[in-house]
């Protein structure tokens, strides 16, 4: 069995201790999350499990032939190769095991040994030979072609140069040579970064499937839920694990931070008491002996440091100044693109955005995501047809190249002061902190940050002004889960319209209340349909069309579904009857949460029925017994035909 085992490893950045004694076991099965707020140290103790980094003292013993493969955050480039020759590099490993096989066939044909030696040397050359069977390498090009496709290039990408590719497509080559080389462990460090969320489904369920060991830094709670199943925390240098998925560990730790944050705020108050002394007596000949022991007092006290990423901070909007009923009005809008062919990446699409809702603009890369946020927030104006905004609309816009405005001497936390009105001026460092600027990085000077710190200033600053549609492109990018939760809260309680990109699904899951979806493929123009529910209807949606492509089903197109150009199985729905549509999916999702309220109403009394049977007075008693066997038969006869309803119910939503 393939293992990496760390006993009492320690490591320190001068006076900083990053690991203190950490012990962790990853053996074939393990499917584990790395978390801890920013900076905690999470990325050096992946480059210690990988053996890139080495620790000031402890132990690392990895299982003879364990092959490891590693995944940075950042910084890796390929050139010189194509994409194809490129991925071959991640079978070397099978390519010097048929070396050595061939070497000791050539041994064996041109040396006279005797028969024990040569009985040796054949054994060996079968073992390795079997390996190599074993490993799936002949089939190498199969699975390079499946990983690749399925991290999002195309056929027509796998004779690119690979120095053709941007950095966020290095990153996939990279991600890519780290599961296709049949590795025992897998150590991936923020792999969702740089993916969009059909290639995050395919990580997903490729990691599901996986059957070495992985452990992995992410920032995405539902790719997180769907793929580990234990979770180590990495906070003031200390490791502890907790079994469960993500959202199982953060309820976990929510009580734990309860016991915690009570104690903090006791222990608080006692230093605030011991510094009160000091401050008022130390000077006092009479007192100073009492203030030097109220000061030894103070020095022993072990202070209690509270997570930062459990840390809940609310975050609120500016009120949005009113604005008419329909926010955005497109009509028959087309975006070409000068090409070979003159691409039309968007194609006569219309559609109608109303007052307060939360658009998804969903689609594979090079759909037309950003291109379609640029028109409607006014930052493209080449394009045919009508992209209109309503009465009295302002419009707040948020892109990856927001952060090329951000520059200046002044520091962050004096720029963010200069532009809040003056009642959230002591909110400063709390609005900052949500953003991941802690501690001393609000004195940092703005020329200094980095393009991911000026894109998160760019959000923020965005976030303060008295806007009421919000057009956000990927806000998510650069922030930590509990960032993201901030932004997420303020964005669900913004009573203004969002319109936004996001490669987070869940996220997109809990924001969105309706989804639009844009395709553009190849040698095709742009289509476009519109789903008049959440991104789960959607998502749902897309589940039963392809299970009726492959036969698994037999249903009928959906009616619901606005649909544009290519696509005219559907007949186009006006905007009220897309609102008709909408208002229909909801009172079918009220009727789905009544009846599941009613069972778990029902499961709790015959629960408490069945608990009463138990009773020696009851159970003893006939005619009691048989009352109470009635009430339990009743009740289960009504939970029967709930759950018969429920199914009911749930079916017309798909």
């Amino acid at each position: 069995m393939a293992f990496i085992q760390f006993s009492k490893v320690s490591l320190a950045f001068g006076d900083r201790d990053i690991l203190k004694d950490v012990s962790v076991n990853m053996q074939t099965g393990t499917k584990a999350a790395l978390t801890g707020a920013n900076g905690a140290g999470k990325s050096t103790l992946i480059k210690i499990m990988a053996g890139v980094m080495t620790s000031d003292s402890g132990e690392r013993i990895v299982q003879k032939d364990t092959r490891i493969a590693y995944l940075p955050q950042s910084g890796i480039v390929h050139k010189g190769s194509t994409l194809k020759e490129e991925a071959d590099k991640a079978f070397l490993w099978g390519y010097e095991i048929q070396k050595q096989a061939d070497s000791i066939g050539e041994e064996l044909s041109n040396s006279a040994k005797s028969e024990t030696a040569v009985q040796k040397l054949a054994e060996k050359q079968s073992e390795l030979l079997s390996k190599l069977e074993d490993s799936g390498w002949y089939g190498r090009e199969t699975v390079a072609e499946q990983v690749l496709l399925g991290l999002g290039f195309s056929q027509k990408d796998f004779l690119k140069q690979t120095e053709e590719f941007s950095g966020g497509w290095q990153m996939r080559i990279a991600l890519a040579k780290a599961l296709m080389c049949a590795p025992d462990i897998l150590l991936l460090d923020e792999p969702t970064n740089y993916l969009d969320i059909e290639a995050r489904n395919w990580l997903e369920k490729f990691l599901s499937e996986f059957k070495g060991a992985f452990l992995l830094v992410s920032h995405d709670r539902y790719f997180l839920d769907h793929t580990i199943n234990e979770v180590y925390e990495l906070f003031n240098g200390t490791l502890r694990r907790y079994p469960g998925n993500f959202t199982h560990y953060e309820e976990v730790r929510k009580v734990e931070l309860a016991t915690l944050m009570a104690e903090y705020e006791k222990q608080q108050q006692e230093i605030a008491h011991l510094e009160d002394f000091i401050r008022r007596f130390g000077a006092k000949a009479t007192k100073a002996s009492q203030a030097q022991e109220r000061q030894k007092m103070l020095d022993k006290i072990v202070r209690i440091e509270i997570p930062e990423n459990l840390k809940h901070i609310h975050f609120s909007f500016p009120p949005a100044p009113h604005s008419g009923q329909i926010v955005v009005n497109i009509e028959n809008l087309c975006k070409t693109y000068p090409t070979a062919r003159e691409r039309k990446v968007i194609n006569n699409l219309s559609l109608v955005i109303e007052k307060g809702e939360k658009l998804v603009v969903a689609g594979r890369n090079g759909a037309g995501k950003s291109t379609l946020l640029k028109i409607v927030a006014g930052a493209d104006s080449d394009y045919s047809g009508e992209a209109k905004l309503g009465a009295n609309v302002s419009v707040g816009y948020f892109s990856q190249d927001s952060a090329e405005k951000i520059s200046g001497s002044e520091s962050i936390l004096d720029r963010l002061e200069s532009r809040l009105p003056l009642e959230l001026i002591p909110k400063a460092r709390d609005m900052l902190g949500s953003f991941l600027f802690r501690g001393d990085d609000v004195f940092k000077s703005i020329d200094v940050l980095s393009g991911g710190e000026k894109s998160r200033i760019a959000l923020l600053e965005l976030l303060l002004k008295p806007v009421n549609l919000l057009v956000l492109d990927e806000p998510t990018n650069h922030l930590d889960m509990h960032s993201k939760d901030v932004l997420l809260s303020a964005l669900k309680d913004f009573t203004g319209t969002v319109i936004f990109v996001s490669h987070d699904r869940g996220f997109i899951e809990d924001l969105a209340t309706r989804v639009l979806e844009l395709k553009c493929e190849d040698g095709k123009d742009g289509s476009y349909r519109v789903f008049p529910g959440d991104y789960k209807y959607y998502t749902e949606r897309l589940e039963a069309e392809s299970e009726s492509l492959t036969g698994a089903g037999n249903e009928e197109p959906q009616k619901d579904v606005k649909e544009g150009n290519e696509l005219k199985s559907v007949s186009r729905l006006s905007w009220e009857e897309q609102k008709k549509a909408q208002a229909e999916v909801r009172k079918l999702e009220k009727n789905v949460e009544k009846i599941e309220l009613l069972i778990s109403e029902a499961e709790k009394q015959k629960a408490i029925l069945e608990e009463r049977l138990t009773d020696p007075s009851v159970y003893s008693d006939g005619e009691k017994a048989k009352a109470v066997q009635k009430q339990i038969d009743e009740v289960s006869k009504k939970l029967e035909e709930l759950n018969i309803q429920w199914e009911e119910a749930a079916q017309k939503l798909l």
